[in-house]
């Protein structure tokens, strides 16, 4: 398409990045710890760490992982929150030559066993309260080798992180007890690793820094390898699109969404780190109350999110309360975004929302509304620098601008493939090295991208993806159900699972569903509708049609 949406690319965004600006990651993140050491990297609890902080506490970290005698490529599981301990963790990871593979710490038993033993996963750091799942996954995850376990306090200051721990453990009651023999603490691995020698491992663009794990444009969960370079790309990408707000050691920026989320952490943890600013972690952004009172007053100047989240803050009646004088850059993705709440926030702020798209194998951003938009235009922006975009049909035809086809994306963010899925791969792309997304989408004739509609019947809940068939499978296996489809429908809220069921117990109710796949699905995965019918509708060969239900 004649690459049109360069026109529209705000003065001072170039059309290409540099790739070769760095070696590697753990390039980036040194440059800047030694750059703005004197300046403040993450606020916890109210914590301060210092950039020049974060360096020494993930060099010891570091230092203790390869005192394990792991081999570089090794794959390390982070199942942590958003905590202090999560960046420490994954740049000592980095730096020691190791892959990170980011885990939901909400995950099941089984999503844990499935995951770790999929990635071949040789150790992991993961929160107390979460330790009984890593407990009961354990005996199934042979390559498991090494556990460390963390308290949400640990890399606060002494009285913090015994008041901290102690209330979360004592008064909240939030660490289920759990039994892990040989289990190292965080802190402790770190006084080791202060004592040891770190070996600096030279590190390329095409060394896989992590395993991201995601359903993919095709079902089941595996493992998007994400290169160096890749994650390098995308975080040049992203600072040549907001360089004409010159982010720098003076920003703030409110990290709700889960660092172990690829939107978060692009965007948040490594393309704000870049620029020398400040995050403010928020550990648990459900806890609204808490997390009003936490930024409320702190002049941040940046927030990222997903749409259900701005309509929850909106909706919270102490929204007012909140200080937005120095806000300048809002960011959505992983979802899209309501106008009702882009025109609300406008409304009660005075800025913006700058709409994104992007999937885990791209790193993940691909488009990007520009920053001076002055109001919402229901579009997912334009193509970044260094990106390629082709609207195509089944064939792989080009389509003309305006038609809608298969959104597909070539760059330096998309992945190489799938982690030892080598039919999985091939089956994405194109022979011409085009990513197929999954996703259906259009071009205007300024070059802005429009999604469409979801070419699979992926649900997309607050950000994170759930496929049905894993829900079908769960609810399946219930003595009491005949048949099950489960769909994705709307609501106010966003998107929300829905289970379509046909009885074979007549005494079978919407509570035992729920119940049941409580045991073995993360929360977000769990129907919010159940409803029963006395069939559902089926193809000629038998298969349950998901678009008839919805």
């Amino acid at each position: 398409m004649d690459k049109l949406w360069l026109k529209q690319y705000p003065d001072g965004v170039p059309a290409t990045i540099d790739t070769q600006t760095y070696t590697s990651l753990v390039d980036l993140i040194g440059t800047a710890c030694r750059k703005y050491q004197h300046h403040t990297a993450y606020i916890s609890f109210g914590y301060k760490l210092s950039y020049a902080e974060l360096d020494v506490l993930s060099r010891d970290f570091s230092a203790y992982l390869q005192s394990l005698g792991l081999t570089q490529g090794a794959r390390i599981a982070i199942m942590l929150p958003n905590v202090l301990q999560y960046p420490i963790a994954l740049f000592a990871i980095l730096r020691a030559g190791y892959v990170a593979v980011n885990t939901n710490p909400l995950y099941t038993e089984g999503e844990v066993s499935h995951q770790m033993n999929d990635a071949r996963a040789e150790a992991i750091i993961v929160l107390a309260n979460f330790a009984h799942t890593v407990e009961k996954a354990r005996p199934n995850i042979p390559t498991l080798k090494h556990v460390i376990v963390t308290e949400v306090g640990d890399a606060l200051s002494c009285v913090k992180r015994f008041a901290v721990n102690s209330i979360i453990k004592y008064v909240h009651k939030q660490v289920p007890a759990y039994h892990l023999p040989n289990a190292m603490t965080f802190r402790k691995a770190l006084r080791q690793g202060k004592k040891k020698p770190f070996n600096p491992i030279q590190l390329k663009h095409e060394n896989i820094a992590f395993l991201q794990y995601t359903g993919g444009t095709t079902g089941i969960s595996k493992g998007a390898v994400l290169t160096h370079g890749n994650m390098l790309s995308n975080v040049l990408q992203a600072s040549a699109w907001v360089a004409p707000l010159v982010i720098n050691q003076d920003d703030i920026i409110v990290t709700a969404l889960p660092l172990y989320h690829i939107f978060s952490l692009t965007a948040n943890c490594l393309t704000f780190l870049k620029a020398g600013a400040t995050n403010i972690l928020i550990t648990n952004p459900r806890d609204l109350p808490r997390f009003i009172q936490s930024i409320k007053s702190s002049g941040f100047t940046a927030i990222t999110g997903v749409n259900t989240l701005f309509n929850a803050l909106l909706n919270h009646p102490k929204f007012g309360d909140i200080d937005f004088s120095k806000l300048r850059f809002v960011l959505s993705g992983g979802m899209a975004l309501q106008k009702s709440v882009a025109e609300q926030w406008h409304a009660k702020t005075n800025t913006h929302i700058i709409e994104a798209y992007g999937l885990t194998e791209t790193s993940p951003a691909v488009t990007m509304n520009p920053l001076d938009l002055k109001h919402y235009n229901g579009s997912i922006g334009l193509p970044l620098p260094s990106t390629e975009i082709s609207i195509r049909d089944d064939n792989g035809h080009e389509l003309a601008q305006g038609e809608s086809g298969e959104l597909c994306v070539k760059g330096p963010q998309v992945m190489p493939g799938y982690w030892q899925r080598a039919d999985d791969s091939n089956v994405v792309f194109w022979p011409d090295g085009y990513l197929r997304t999954g996703d259906i989408a259009k071009i205007d004739t300024q070059g802005f991208v429009y999604l469409v509609d979801r070419k699979k019947d992926m649900i997309l809940v607050s950000g994170f993806n759930v496929y049905p068939n894993e829900v079908e499978q769960i609810i399946g296996l219930m003595p009491g159900v005949l048949e099950v489809g489960v769909v994705g429908i709307n609501e106010a809220s966003g998107e929300v699972v829905k289970a379509c069921i046909v009885k074979k117990d007549p005494e079978l109710t919407k509570a035992d569903v729920i119940t049941h796949c409580r045991k073995h699905l993360t929360a977000y995965k769990i129907p919010k509708r159940v409803e029963f019918f006395d069939d559902l509708p089926k193809s000629n060969v038998g298969k349950i049609l998901r678009r008839s239900l919805k």
